[in-house]
């Protein structure tokens, strides 16, 4: 058997379980393999489980015309940032050429060449004296640092207003496409991590603008200054320096490479850890009630020790290049030093050229150093506009077809007819609704019952019309829903369902979600009809009372009440219920009964029953069994006719006896 760390890893499965070392033994195993592969494969399986190219079906060009592109009219504030930028820089390359005219002409007398004497006003004369020179030259650094700093902060903060904006207006863009994917695709995104996409992908696309413009840009401009100023000074020295210049390139290339990918794995990880933290915290009751909680913050630490074994990995092949720049600068810097100084011993060069040619040469680290760094940068970066143009590429959920209309919600009379109706998951093989077929008239309540997994709910989604039927058709006064713009028919939908979903905020704003710009009074008008006044009356501060994520401090039955309050306040034609009142004890019940009652009048209901009593009064029941209707018709027609509904509720009212035997007994 070979030994743990040595286990391939099956590409099948994500690696996510065993101890850090385990995990992160096998993840380099991965990843050298996955460079083996680079060169004769064009996909692979990710250590996450996923398909991902590593020959990249983006390459960096690609990616950076999609970035400009994304910039819009920010394009124009960025050309003046880096016009200000290119003055600045150049202001900024003149003090070091100062060190000659000090050295060479200040300090020896000697008269200021043509090239510099022709700038001076003769009234100066400065030629033979000086201090003169010296007082002038500390007076033109002076005003051409201020020149120079001036116009950096002016262009930067151009370049800064413009990555915030860009930030928020991509953000913007990721979480409206991402509310508007399908619903199984939306499931198999973990809330962390969407929100890590969101702050760190999204929000990193923006830093392009400093890591792939701003900051190279500068540093082409310092090395064409430094690198002109050079080769004035001498040609041979400049070609010494350009010796530096191909490490640029290997440095960009191994992190293009080997280190990119290992940056992807990083932020996947992240991502990973951020999801599994919201899971537990929004799952607290449960992870107490199970006793789970050291189980699940070992699982926590487990992550963040794969994650810091990831990020130190990939510091360490970031620390080889930078070692291998520390050393050969150094090397490079005493050879031209010594090469300089045999000219000036040889009257080729003077000492202010080989003083001036140094200070450049150190300068000339800098705009190299910014160029490596900026490939650790958008490379980064680059990264997450990977990750979210994938994301941005994905189908929305249910495309409106080219001539789909608008549908007048003020003449809709909400009669549904369901015909042939057949649906299948996404990725399933197996259909979970075949051969349904049903009218609902407008006003009339419609009960569906069956056991677990008989496709209720299923029907429920797609008269909702969170998706699309796979054969047959729902239609809505005579018109397909597919031929409706989806907005506009969502617009007559109202759900209230058995696991309330509140937001964290207050009372108020959960009741006014049902409705844009509702007014208090319609709002209290909604409270007072689901009969929730009372106890919002009762809290502390009333509409205004937060309420804590999902409603948390709320009872069951009073965050069923604000449901239905925010569903009476939509005032919808189309109405799904699932089993709005499951939650409810006894006096709850009876007191928003009345208010459900009044919320059916004049729409047509959709219910999913799971107490038979409930539906008795309905217009039509409908019995669901294997993902089809098998019997449908009154309470009273159904209990004359059907056996299978007969039994149903034989079963039910058995259930409902029994505890009250037993209490008696007991």
């Amino acid at each position: 058997m070979k030994p743990a760390s040595q286990e391939p890893i099956d590409p099948d499965q994500p690696l996510q379980h065993g101890s850090s070392s385990l995990r992160f033994s096998r993840y380099k195993n991965f990843h050298r393999d996955r460079l083996k592969k680079q060169r004769s494969e064009r996909t692979h399986v990710t250590f996450h489980g996923t398909s991902r190219s590593l020959k990249r079906s983006r390459s960096a060009a690609n990616l950076f015309r999609i970035f400009v592109s994304m910039l819009g009219r920010r394009r124009k504030t960025l050309v003046l940032a880096l016009a200000v930028l290119s003055l600045s820089t150049i202001l900024a390359l003149l003090p070091p050429a100062a060190t000659k005219l000090v050295i060479d002409y200040a300090f020896t007398g000697e008269a200021l060449p043509a090239s510099v004497s022709t700038w001076v006003p003769s009234s100066w004369q400065l030629d033979g004296h000086p201090r003169r020179l010296l007082l002038a030259i500390a007076i033109a650094l002076v005003i051409v640092a201020f020149a120079s700093v001036a116009c950096g902060l002016t262009g930067r903060w151009q370049a800064t207003k413009a990555t915030r904006t860009l930030a928020v207006a991509l953000r913007k863009k990721v979480f409206d496409h991402a509310v508007r994917l399908p619903l199984n695709r939306v499931s198999e995104l973990r809330s962390g991590g969407v929100a890590s996409l969101l702050r760190e992908d999204a929000g990193g696309i923006a830093e392009l603008i400093f890591g792939m413009i701003y900051n190279p840009w500068r540093a082409i401009i310092q090395l064409a200054g430094i690198l002109v100023i050079l080769a004035f000074t001498d040609w041979r020295l400049l070609l010494g320096a350009l010796v530096l210049l191909p490490m640029v390139w290997f440095t960009h290339r191994t992190w293009i490479g080997r280190i990119r990918p290992l940056y992807r794995d990083i932020r996947a990880q992240r991502s990973n850890v951020d999801a599994h933290a919201t899971e537990v915290f929004s799952g607290m009751r449960v992870v107490r009630a199970f006793g789970r909680d050291r189980s699940e913050t070992a699982r926590f630490i487990s992550g963040n020790h794969m994650l810091a074994r990831q990020e130190i990995h990939a510091w360490w092949w970031s620390r080889i290049t930078e070692t291998t720049w520390a050393l050969a600068i150094p090397i490079a810097s005493a050879a031209l030093l010594l090469y300089g100084g045999t000219q000036v011993l040889e009257g080729t060069i003077t000492i202010g050229d080989l003083v001036m040619f140094l200070t450049y040469l150190v300068l000339l680290l800098g705009p190299i150093e910014t160029l490596a760094s900026s490939a650790t940068s958008f490379q980064t970066n680059l990264a997450g506009l990977d990750r979210v143009l994938d994301l941005l590429d994905e189908p929305r959920e249910l495309p409106d077809r080219e001539n789909a209309i608008m549908f007048d919600e003020a003449n809709a009379e909400g009669c549904i007819e369901v015909m042939d109706l057949g649906f299948t998951y996404p990725r399933a093989t197996e259909p979970v609704l075949h051969d349904i077929s049903f009218t609902a008239r407008p006003g009339q309540l419609i009960a569906f019952i069956g056991a677990s997994g008989a496709g209720k709910t299923t029907l429920c989604n797609l008269i909702a019309r969170f998706y699309d039927p796979s054969l047959g058709s729902i239609r809505i006064d005579g018109v397909d829903l597919r031929d409706i713009r989806l907005d506009s028919y969502r617009n007559l939908i109202g759900i209230v369902e058995q696991d309330v979903f509140l937001f964290d905020g207050t009372i108020r704003d959960n009741i006014a979600f049902g409705r844009r710009g509702a007014s208090d009074a319609d709002i209290h008008s909604a409270a007072e009809a689901a009969n929730a006044l009372e106890f919002i009356e009762d809290t502390p501060r009333g509409f205004d009372t937060l309420i804590g994520e999902r409603g948390v401090r709320l009872s069951g039955g009073q965050r069923q009440r604000l449901a239905i309050a925010r569903a009476i306040l939509a005032n919808p034609r189309i109405l799904i219920l699932d089993e709005a009142t499951s939650n409810l004890d006894t006096q709850s019940e009876r007191l928003i009964q009345s208010s459900v009652d009044q919320l059916l009048k004049n729409r047509t209901t959709f219910a999913i029953a799971h107490r038979l009593s409930t539906i008795r009064h309905a217009d039509l029941i409908i019995v669901l069994e294997g993902g089809t209707i098998v019997a449908q018709g009154t309470h009273d027609s159904l209990m004359e006719s059907n056996d299978h509904y007969r039994d149903m509720v034989a079963a039910q009212t058995a259930k409902a006896e029994r505890p009250e035997q037993d209490m008696l007994t007991n």
